[in-house]
Order: structure tokens, then C-alpha cells, then sequence
């Protein structure tokens, strides 16, 4: 997948890893979709990046003898994914438009 492509779907497949509940980041990282490919250097300071959005919230607690961040959706990042899925009508019809132009290559 393009990179480009990719990265305007990062914010809505990390939040989808937290649909069913809260998370960590290793645990995030295995429940993407292989094709999206993300690393711990892409995915850090996404988190913040939504954190500061308001679509997440972070707890720490110890595991293991470490400090962990845990991570879930607020209400706010809830919304932001039910619009971003309101939006496949829009993105079906921009693939079905390049899709009709390019059959007569």
C-alpha cells in the first residue's frame, strides 16, 4: 500500500484496536492488519498525538515489575471512528471513479 494512502488510515486502525477495549502498545502493534506494517516509532507518538486529540485516554500500571501504558477510547475517539466509517460511501465512490476511468488502458 502507498504511503502516503496508509498513513490517512493509521489514526482509524489504532483507534480500532481499542473498539473491544483497553490496550497496550505491543499489543496494538500484533492486532494491526499486516498490511499497515506500523513500528514502536511509528506508534508512539501517534498515541500522543491522539491523546492530545482527546480520542484516547492513558492509565500507567506496573506489569511485570514495569510501568505500563495502557491506553483506551474515549468518547470522543468513538465518534471520530463512526464518522471515519461514514465516510466508505465517499471513498467506494473515489475508488469506483479511478477504477471506470482506467478500464480502457
Amino acid at each position: 500500500m502507498d504511503a502516503q494512502l496508509k498513513r490517512g488510515f493509521l489514526d482509524a486502525c489504532v483507534l480500532a484496536t481499542m473498539a473491544q477495549g483497553e490496550t497496550y502498545g505491543y499489543q496494538i502493534i500484533k492486532d494491526m492488519p499486516d498490511l499497515i506494517g506500523i513500528s514502536e516509532s511509528t506508534l508512539y507518538p501517534l498515541l500522543k498525538r491522539l491523546e492530545t486529540r482527546g480520542f484516547i485516554k492513558v492509565r500507567k500500571a506496573e506489569h511485570n515489575g514495569r510501568l505500563r501504558k495502557y491506553y483506551s477510547l474515549t468518547e470522543t475517539g468513538r465518534a471520530f471512528l463512526a464518522d471515519f466509517l461514514s465516510d466508505r460511501n465517499e471513498i467506494d465512490a473515489v475508488f469506483g471513479f479511478v477504477e471506470q476511468a482506467t478500464r480502457a488502458m
